[in-house]
């Protein structure tokens, strides 16, 4: 493992725990937890959130964790989606293998397994499995980009020589500061010692196209709804995949939250004493219950 990877989980557990200092599980959830998903154990483990006053099959949001591939487990983000699942959802939240001690495209392959996993537990858990939607933020917003690539590319799946297995795509996503760039210009300094910590050639061109959301993209990608903010250093990725989404033929939306006056910052959604983040995750709630609604635009 590279010194930049050990600084950086490090560094990201030591401002969760402050940001979710005194946290707990809101009366109003019931949850599920530590249910495995995969064969990895101590990895492939998942918690399932429902409000406590709701009964049958309500529509799925999966969260894929950011942490620049190397760093979180769903205990980082347990209060950030039982926030979402006050909103009347179902919220799988799961951990996934993380680099460097498992490569890509290692977490790609969980994610799939957790897509697969829902309407097999469909009924034991209440989820509708024809209404799935997914979060994802930083590394997490790169890694279900992906996922909807395999999900939407042929090519793209034939390319990663994933094993032929089926493979769910969500109804509708929402990617929050997140990495979609990703050629050698655009991955300097952290970013691009974690990009070589996660890729199995350290990042060869041929790595980094595979890895490039931009150029894998296609018109067949779920509905987005894209988010960055004031004070998020991945800002300038946010529009350009809107635009490119919006130019295949997809339905895209870009959102920017706060000013120069108002600094968020990066994954400021995920701090649940902003009002800011509740705004923002209650804006992408109701675009998933508008795509519930209406279909696919």
């Amino acid at each position: 493992m590279s010194i930049t990877s050990n600084l950086v989980r490090a560094a990201f557990r030591r401002g969760d725990e402050k940001r979710d200092a005194g946290l707990t599980t809101p009366e109003d959830i019931r949850r599920f937890d530590d249910i495995p998903y995969g064969p990895e154990a101590g990895w492939n483990l998942l918690d399932v959130y429902r409000p406590k006053d709701t009964e049958g099959k309500l529509p799925v949001i999966v969260s894929v964790h950011g942490g620049g591939w190397v760093y979180g487990d769903k205990e980082r983000y347990q209060y950030y989606c039982m926030s979402l699942a006050q909103h009347g959802f179902a919220v799988v939240n799961f951990t996934y293998r993380l680099a460097p001690e498992f490569k890509f495209p290692a977490p790609l392959e969980d994610t799939a397994a957790v897509f697969r996993w829902i309407p097999e537990n469909a009924e034991k858990y209440g989820l509708d499995p024809e209404h799935v939607y997914a979060v994802g933020d930083s590394a997490g917003a790169h890694l279900l980009s992906l996922y909807c690539c395999l999900c939407t590319s042929p090519g793209y799946a034939l390319a990663l020589a994933l094993p032929e297995r089926a493979m769910p795509a969500p109804e509708a996503v929402a990617l929050n500061c997140g990495v979609y760039r990703t050629e050698k210009k655009a991955l300097t300094g952290t970013l691009g010692a974690l990009a070589r910590d996660f890729l199995p050639g350290k990042g060869t061109e041929e790595e980094l196209h595979r890895i490039n959301v931009m150029e894998q993209v296609t018109g067949n990608f779920p509905p987005a709804f894209i988010m960055t903010a004031e004070g998020d250093f991945l800002a300038g990725q946010a529009r350009p995949l809107a635009e490119k989404l919006q130019a295949l033929g997809a339905y895209a939306e870009y959102h920017y939250y706060g000013d120069k006056d108002h600094v968020l910052g990066h994954v400021f959604h995920c701090n649940m004493r902003l009002e800011e983040a509740k705004k923002c995750n209650g804006d992408e709630c109701a675009f998933f219950r508008w795509i519930y609604a209406e279909g696919r635009p």
